[in-house]
């Protein structure tokens, strides 16, 4: 992970001290689930909890010097959990292996991290919702191909933006469920040497499902959609952020990040003001995406498990979930400061002189009695006349002077299908549809 790009919350549930807390809390309830079963004596969880109530601190470099020496991080740190607590320590991890641990704490983390990135998306999803309200009714331009295309609202555009991220909150949670899953099934996920009932206790203590059947890992096709779903959330940010970015535009400026007093665009202009927000979101979205290959590819392992996934996913796990929480902040914050110019989306919907409303004329002629391809011809003949004005002649002046739509619409007909507000009848059905 990159501390830039780095927030502290999520942060801190992959740093190693709390990777270990996790550790323990497996072994210790594990343990104090096969005494209950009378496999182990009492004492051994009443050992490992008596130590563990004193809130001790995890000597991280005492556990990874004794790795270095073991070659195996589990046992290096089961060897000092022991020297902690004492002889009772040997009862842990009784028919245990490795996998139970790590692919069960790692469950852990990223369920923890999946609860950071809701909030994060309930806090950007609410954001979108008070500027769409705030320009329900604010008229610009849609583009298609980035040409002119019909009016919309500023609103409509940001209500797109709040179901899509609504859509991605509904990923996020399937994908939350899917990854949130336990495994104490031992050496290749037969439970020879532990009883289930351990693996049911760990769970529920940890807030995870049982892993129906598992080898000596947890399927890593769970593990593959939870980043597919982390990339497909990227890909939305970056959505928004790019129409952001071409709003910012000079030539259309429409609405622009917040600038700072204070802050410096450019070391060698100083009259630059630059999406450098959004422009930064989008390249977060793209190393996000590319930690999803990695993941799909960790699907295929080696009979009941090789350890191919694991160097993966120390690094996918981490940087995922720490950058998109970081993109999905930045992104918040983009939007509840952005600065929107209703007179310049104005402008730059009149720049054009009337063609946005060219299929209204199109579809008038053709219930007038004309043919479609004679309807298209003739507004098409008079819109490229305005087009290669660059809109110093006027679509109505031009429409209305030619003999052979004048004898299809009468003026005030014609004139009719220029009414901006037409376009915008059915915004509350849509709003209603998106915000309930």
């Amino acid at each position: 992970m990159v501390p830039r790009y780095a927030r502290p919350q999520m942060t801190a549930l992959w740093e190693p001290e709390a990777r270990y807390r996790i550790w323990f809390e497996i072994e210790a309830h594990a343990t104090q689930k096969l005494a209950d079963l009378g496999v182990v004596p009492e004492s051994a969880a009443k050992a490992l909890w008596n130590w563990w109530a004193t809130d001790p601190a995890i000597d991280v470099a005492a556990i990874d010097a004794k790795e270095a020496v073991l070659r195996h991080d589990v046992i290096a740190f089961l060897d000092w959990v022991a020297e902690q607590v004492g002889p009772e320590a040997r009862f842990m991890h009784q028919g245990m292996t490795s996998s139970d641990v790590l692919d069960t704490t790692l469950a852990v983390q990223l369920a923890r991290a999946s609860d950071i990135l809701l909030a994060d998306l309930d806090g950007l999803l609410a954001a979108l919702r008070t500027r769409a309200e705030e320009h329900k009714y604010t008229p610009t331009i849609g583009r298609s191909h980035g040409i002119h295309a019909e009016p919309v609202t500023f609103g409509l555009k940001l209500a797109q933006a709040h179901a899509e991220f609504a859509r991605c909150r509904a990923r996020l949670v399937a994908a939350r469920a899917e990854i949130a899953t336990c495994a104490i099934s031992g050496a290749v996920g037969t439970f020879a040497n532990i009883d289930p009932r351990v693996e049911q206790y760990v769970a529920e203590k940890l807030g995870l499902a049982v892993e129906p059947v598992s080898t000596q890992v947890i399927p890593r096709d769970r593990h593959a959609m939870f980043f597919a779903t982390l990339a497909v959330i990227a890909g939305s940010i970056e959505r928004l952020a790019v129409e952001i970015r071409h709003l910012q535009r000079t030539e259309v400026l429409e609405a622009e990040e917040y600038f700072a007093p204070g802050q410096k665009g450019s070391s060698a202009m100083p009259h630059k003001r630059n999406p450098i927000l959004t422009e930064n979101l989008t390249g977060q979205a793209r190393m996000i995406r590319a930690y999803a290959l990695p993941a799909l590819e960790n699907v295929a392992l080696w009979h009941e498990r090789d350890i191919s996934h694991s160097s993966v996913e120390r690094f996918i796990g981490p940087d995922a979930t720490v950058t998109l929480d970081f993109a999905l902040a930045r992104l918040t914050g983009v939007v509840e400061r952005l600065l929107v110019y209703p007179e310049r989306m104005q402008a730059n919907l009149d720049r054009m002189a009337g063609l946005v409303h060219s299929q209204r004329v199109l579809l008038a002629l053709t219930q007038a009695g004309l043919t479609r391809d004679d309807a298209y011809r003739l507004v098409q003949k008079n819109a490229m006349k305005v087009w290669e004005s660059d809109g110093r002649l006027q679509l109505l002046d031009l429409l209305a002077a030619d003999p052979e739509v004048t004898a299809a619409l009468a003026p005030a007909e014609l004139e009719e299908k220029f009414d901006l507000g037409y376009h915008f009848k059915h915004v509350d059905t849509i709003f209603a549809r998106v915000f309930g």
